[in-house]
């Protein structure tokens, strides 16, 4: 299945989504069953949802917004997958208050973690809603990223400031509560028990390439994702992304599936 998003949105969503909808396979294969439970914990209006849900699964969304619930609930029935698609009020901290412990095969955590007031607690909730054999797809802002963008802005002083910043801000005016490297993001999932198999690097080119070169260059837009679909997986870029993106599983499902030779965000 081709990614269902926008060409111009799929710079900012490519990686992820080739990388989510490999694991969610993979899933479906050792399960043996072709619909997945899936939870999307600040899920908005549906980014990652309602292509989730046209593969086939189940989603809940929780997000805090009521208009972002409302413009999913219109998404979903857009695109034929109203049935498949649930959302609710919530957030990651009262997690459970609407949404099951231990009942998804697989927890989407995307820009959550920048925002909650404390990281572990959220990724330990996300990781409680996992079944015993399940993935955990976690996706949050980059410390690298958001330097290397006030500096090549001529923002030095507030480069400097986000590097030396314990959350990564760049200073008050900063709309990001807090941004992570690889390693914290990594230790995060560890922490909470999981097994690291895959970390990519988001949106590393994708937000410093001006806009109209890739709107008005022909073939600039699929020789951009490409570029960024092969740098993701290098160590090298990841302290440099916008994003960054760490899938995770359960031990139990690892040490059946192979988790640490899954397949790249660029192959099939």
């Amino acid at each position: 299945m081709s990614d269902p998003m926008r060409p111009r949105a799929s710079l900012r969503t490519a990686v992820v989504w080739e990388v989510l909808q490999d694991a969610l396979d993979r899933r479906v294969k050792a399960t043996g069953r072709e619909s997945l439970d899936v939870l999307d914990t600040g899920g908005g209006s549906g980014n990652f949802a309602v292509p989730v849900a046209r593969l086939g699964h189940r989603v809940t969304v929780v997000d805090p917004s009521p208009n972002a619930l409302f413009a999913l609930e219109r998404r979903a029935a857009e695109a034929g997958v109203a049935d498949r698609v649930k959302g609710v009020q919530g957030d990651a901290h009262g997690l459970f208050d609407v949404a099951e412990r231990g009942g998804y095969d697989a927890v989407l955590c995307h820009g959550v973690l920048e925002y909650v007031d404390d990281p572990a607690e959220g990724v330990r909730n996300a990781v409680a809603a996992l079944r015993p054999e399940g993935i955990l797809s976690l996706l949050a802002a980059g410390l690298g990223g958001a330097v290397l963008a006030r500096a090549l802005a001529g923002h030095f002083k507030e480069a400097r400031q986000a590097l030396d910043d314990p959350n990564g801000r760049w200073g008050s005016g900063d709309p990001v509560p807090r941004r992570f490297t690889a390693e914290q993001l990594t230790a995060l999932a560890e922490g909470a028990g999981l097994r690291v198999g895959a970390v990519h690097g988001v949106r590393v080119f994708a937000d410093l390439v001006p806009g109209v070169l890739v709107d008005t260059e022909p073939g600039a837009l699929e020789a951009l994702l490409k570029l960024e679909e092969a740098a993701a997986e290098l160590p090298a870029f990841h302290s440099v992304a916008t994003q960054l993106h760490v899938l995770a599983e359960t031990r139990e499902t690892s040490e059946t599936s192979g988790v640490n030779e899954a397949p790249g965000a660029g192959e099939a």
